[in-house]
């Protein structure tokens, strides 16, 4: 049996080198994850690309010919479609500049770190002079460029965050804005080998922490944390939190020598609170009940016991993926601030736990191996979730971090690792962007809808089937990953598809610097052991050892207990935050300066297009939920097993509350059409009490599936048809794809066939 790393986690599995015969969980892990079972089943699935495609309108008029995502595919040899290629590439460098390409690889494609496609496929395009890039990330657009105006960089708060172990040790009471979600504590960039967010949950709560899970989904937090469920209407964290902060404030039992020695603006955010600002409004919980739906003595009462005990305040990455997104994320900071903990070993402020398995855990003394991706020659860029509004509109200005800025003309997308039509917002628009560029390529495994959107279609290996090396953010094991199959049909690694384009367009040896994908790995291994020697820790197997190994342990930074920000509240000035004060922002002179009416200088409530609370409900009273499925890693191998036992007549399933299923006469199991102004999609009808009333959940992933005469109308259950292309705000263009009010109905008539479990036409 070998070992192998996944982003949800590590298994060991047997090979006839043409298939798994046997996949098993490795056997070090005490929580391991069942999505295992979809990597086997998903290898040789119909839907796996076995050859080079190239859609048939583009092969025979050229560039920018019409039909894309509409027109057949046609089968060609790999010297046809890298000739076809590589004269492509040629002509718009040659004709309009690496301005005009965008490189649009979207990480999560591979745990292994060498044939990590966004590496691979930003290093090439640098070897031809760069690439339009994008920052931030759809998970976290929001809080990448946000949090360093408040307390600290986003990196920082994730690697060095309070460890769990500290937490289960020391915290009376943790309160999750957002929850502690299992299923995403399982899944980590780069992979897991051993989960435990079950046992250091159980830990806590044996010793007598109490955990406050405030979220619309009852199993948002594991049961073995038996939380108290505070369900707000979607959106309205913010309103909530600071009414917390407002019982603070008027009973005196904010921390005000925390507060003056580490922290700038609070008496400007305080008289917001108090009713002393323009809206001559008091932020009390009578206020927040009446937004949020939470008992204003159930509020009062929870300030309290988060000022009486030692308390971690936590905010999920999902509520920064929402309009105004920066609010509760700010609040979640103040709230912790006021509490006079941040630094202290069990209290403070996390962002994450619960979302990846990373958070909490305690930092490497190194890093590891990576490819090198060489100089961009190209300045533009744009955030990650602007993509369909740069294709739509080249030329327009937008704003960004106090920037104004300007939205590049693009010829050409590069598509290697991700899948825009799950990240991305409203699919009819992303579609209608998606036929602006004149050429389209993607690398995948199979045929997503991005691939199905694409004029030149590769096929790439899965990790499976190639020689790499892996290791989780912050986990301890480095893992050899040997292949353990041949590559499906004529699948390629992106490596070797790249290789032998450089080598057409003359930049072979900037790409391959003479190396094999196997002499690029023990080079790399050498470079990252003479790292590890450097630092003067136990040295490591040479990489004999390792490749024939099961992994190794990898050293931490430190061997004492990991408490967030205690350099910086045992000596502020000598270890001062990277915001501009050096101090917790409550109120940020930078931000304000800015005149963004949309993210003043402090936290604040402003109410978003789409809530329970808002006109727009008169016409759609449910609010969307589109959160991460609990059955795949976003819409990896949706079409392997263990993600298809959870369909309902082969739909993604839809949960709501059974007072709310029975207003509409739907039962479960019934399908159904969920819809709005911007699309619709069929799910299956999943009646489950653990849903808020007036609340509708539907996981992301399931791949796009639309009817050829209306994109709009996902068949298979994608809820990115319904939600808005907007961004959270003029600051950080972050993603907005959390939350959406839509309408639910019966579906009548017969079920229309799929087609993503099948290839495309081909001619």
């Amino acid at each position: 049996m070998a070992v192998h790393l996944t982003h949800w986690g590590t298994f060991e599995a047997a090979s006839d080198g043409e298939r798994l015969t046997e996949v098993r969980p490795w056997r070090h892990d005490p929580e391991p994850m069942p999505l295992i079972g979809n990597v086997a089943s998903a290898q040789h699935h119909p839907a796996r690309i076995d050859r080079p495609h190239v859609r048939k309108g583009w092969l025979e008029h050229g560039p920018g010919a019409p039909g894309r995502g509409d027109e057949p595919f046609v089968p060609v040899s790999w010297d046809t479609a890298l000739d076809l290629l590589s004269g492509e590439l040629r002509r718009v460098y040659r004709d309009h500049g690496a301005e005009a390409v965008y490189g649009g690889s979207y990480g999560w494609a591979s745990a292994g770190r060498f044939h990590h496609a966004q590496s691979q496929v930003h290093r090439f395009l640098n070897c031809l002079g760069g690439y339009v890039r994008h920052v931030n990330s759809y998970s976290l657009g929001v809080s990448d460029m946000f949090l360093s105006y408040v307390i600290d960089h986003l990196w920082r708060l994730l690697t060095y965050a309070t460890s769990k172990s500290v937490i289960a040790e020391h915290s009376d009471l943790v309160v999750a804005f957002g929850g502690l979600s299992p299923k995403n504590a399982a899944v980590s960039v780069g992979g897991v080998s051993k989960h435990h967010v079950r046992g250091w949950i159980a830990d806590a709560r044996e010793r007598g922490c109490r955990f406050v899970s405030v979220t619309p989904l009852r199993d948002d937090t594991p049961a073995e944390a038996e939380a108290e469920w505070i369900a707000p209407r979607p959106g309205t964290d913010a309103a909530l939190m600071l009414a917390l902060a407002q019982v603070l404030d008027a009973d005196g039992l904010a921390d005000t020598a925390f507060l003056d020695r580490y922290t700038v603006g609070y008496e400007r955010f305080a008289r917001y609170l108090r009713g002393q600002a323009a809206d001559q409004t008091v932020k009390d919980p009578a206020w927040a009940e009446a937004i949020s739906g939470i008992p204003a003595k159930r509020i009062r009462d929870l300030a309290r016991e988060m000022a009486g005990a030692r308390t971690m305040v936590t905010v999920s990455w999902s509520l920064q993926r929402a309009r105004h997104g920066e609010q509760p994320l700010w609040l979640g900071v103040v709230l912790a601030a006021m509490l006079g903990q941040i630094g202290l070993p069990g209290g403070g402020f996390g962002h994450g736990y619960g979302s990846t398995a990373a958070v909490g855990e305690p930092a490497l003394r190194a890093g590891l191996p990576r490819l090198a991706q060489g100089r961009n020659g190209v300045s533009a860029f744009i955030p990650v979730a602007r993509i369909a509004d740069m294709l739509l509109n080249p030329g327009a200005e937008f704003d960004y971090d106090g920037q104004r800025l300007t939205y590049p003309r693009i010829r050409l997308v590069y598509w290697c690792g991700g899948n825009p039509f799950h990240h991305h917002q409203d699919l009819a628009r992303l579609r209608e962007a998606f036929t602006r560029p004149e050429t389209v390529v993607v690398h995948d495994p199979f045929w997503t809808a991005t691939a199905r959107h694409a004029d030149i279609v590769l096929p790439a290996t899965m990790t499976i089937e190639r020689d790499d090396f892996g290791s989780g953010q912050n986990d301890r094991m480095f893992f050899p990953m040997p292949a353990l199959t041949r590559p499906h049909g004529e699948a390629r690694d992106d490596y070797a598809i790249f290789s032998a384009l450089a080598e057409r367009l003359g930049v072979g040896k900037d790409f391959t610097e003479g190396r094999t994908a196997m002499e690029w790995l023990r080079h790399l291994y050498g470079e990252w052991q003479d790292t590890i020697a450097a630092l003067g820790r136990e040295p490591v197997p040479d990489f004999g050892d390792f490749w024939s190994g099961d992994g190794i342990e990898l050293p931490l930074a430190s061997g004492d207990p990991q408490v967030a920000f205690a350099d910086f509240r045992r000596d502020p000035d000598k270890h001062p935050l990277v915001t501009p004060t050096g101090k917790i922002e409550i109120f940020s002179g930078t931000i304000d300066g800015y005149g963004y009416a949309d993210v003043p200088g402090h936290p604040v409530w402003l109410e978003p297009e789409e809530w329970l609370g808002s006109p727009a409900a008169d016409r759609f009273p449910l609010q969307l939920v589109a959160n991460q499925p609990r059955t795949r890693l976003h819409s990896q191998l949706d079409i392997g097993d263990h993600s298809q036992s959870a369909k309902v007549a082969g739909r993604e399933p839809a949960r709501m509350h059974p007072g709310d299923a029975a207003a509409r006469g739907l039962r479960d199991g019934d399908l159904v059409r969920i819809f709005n102004g911007r699309g619709s999609c069929l799910a299956g009808l999943s009646v489950d009490d653990a849903v808020r009333p007036g609340v509708v959940q539907l996981s992301t992933g399931a791949w796009y599936d639309p009817d050829p005469a209306d994109p709009g109308f996902c068949r298979h259950g994608n809820p990115n048809v319904l939600t808005a292309d907007r961004p959270s705000s003029s600051l950080s263009q972050g993603c907005t794809g959390q939350l959406a009010l839509v309408e639910i109905e019966p579906y009548r008539g017969t079920p229309p066939e799929l087609s993503v479990s099948r290839p495309p036409e081909t001619a």
